[in-house]
């Protein structure tokens, strides 16, 4: 039996579109046809010169919004954002934070959880609705390799993103069967200021390759790394003994 068609993505809500990889996604998202996006971001003028570019370059009709995640994970009782209809919501948004000043600060530990995990969950909570996952459409969240294995340089943020995984994971089983597709993306090394310095440019894919890959594939579920090469080297890293480990 063949395939089912990939499902147009005409519409997209993007949090943490300022992103490089948002960033690019949306561009590569635009030119397969997509005509309304959604920008939710920390930097208002930096996601201003996005929806501008969406507009100029493929006469899109965007609409923006300021958040911030930090305030986001602390808001009591949660907030419940809006999030409307779309075809694709995309959840980019994270921050490495400072690895070093987390060992011995807990509030910058607190931090680093609330930007990858805390601050996504009342977003998380209002997409994946019982409504939601009746309906065809996608969620795609971009964790991390780090959450994979534990490593002495950045625990706090891979602790955050293997909670981040974790939930998603559930929401993945939740949809099985449902015409909602979730899809959780272990990203490697990216070539971002964000990576400038920690990491070996060798091991660093393009945003843009990033965005090439996911929208090959449109309807694709489950859980992937990419590129697809960190699947294999991540096996490896998690047979490690402690003594390697340590030094990673």
């Amino acid at each position: 039996m063949a395939a089912a068609p990939p499902i147009p993505i005409r519409s997209a809500f993007v949090l943490g579109s300022t992103s490089e990889v948002a960033k690019a996604i949306c561009q590569e998202l635009g030119r397969r046809g997509c005509q309304r996006f959604h920008l939710v971001a920390r930097n208002g003028e930096a996601n201003q010169q996005l929806a501008a570019e969406l507009q100029q370059r493929f006469g899109a009709a965007v609409s923006t919004e300021t958040t911030d995640l930090l305030a986001d994970a602390a808001l009591e009782p949660a907030r419940r954002p809006e999030v409307g209809e779309f075809d694709l919501y995309l959840i980019t948004a994270g921050s490495l934070g400072d690895a070093e000043l987390a060992r011995s600060d807990a509030g910058e530990a607190l931090r680093i959880l609330a930007a990858n995990v805390g601050g996504l969950i009342p977003w998380l909570t209002a997409i994946a609705t019982l409504e939601r996952l009746a309906k065809p459409g996608r969620l795609w969240v971009f964790s991390s390799v780090a959450a994979d294995r534990g490593r002495p340089s950045n625990y706090h943020y891979g602790a955050a993103k293997a909670a981040l995984t974790a939930m998603c994971e559930g929401l993945l089983l939740r949809s099985h069967g449902m015409p909602f597709a979730v899809r959780i993306i272990k990203a490697g090394f990216m070539a971002t200021p964000m990576t400038v310095g920690k990491a070996p440019p060798a091991l660093c894919a393009s945003p843009e390759s990033v965005a090439r890959d996911l929208l090959r594939r449109p309807n694709k579920r489950g859980i992937e790394y990419l590129p697809w090469w960190w699947s294999p080297l991540m096996r490896l890293i998690r047979l490690l003994p402690a003594s390697i480990a340590s030094k990673l």
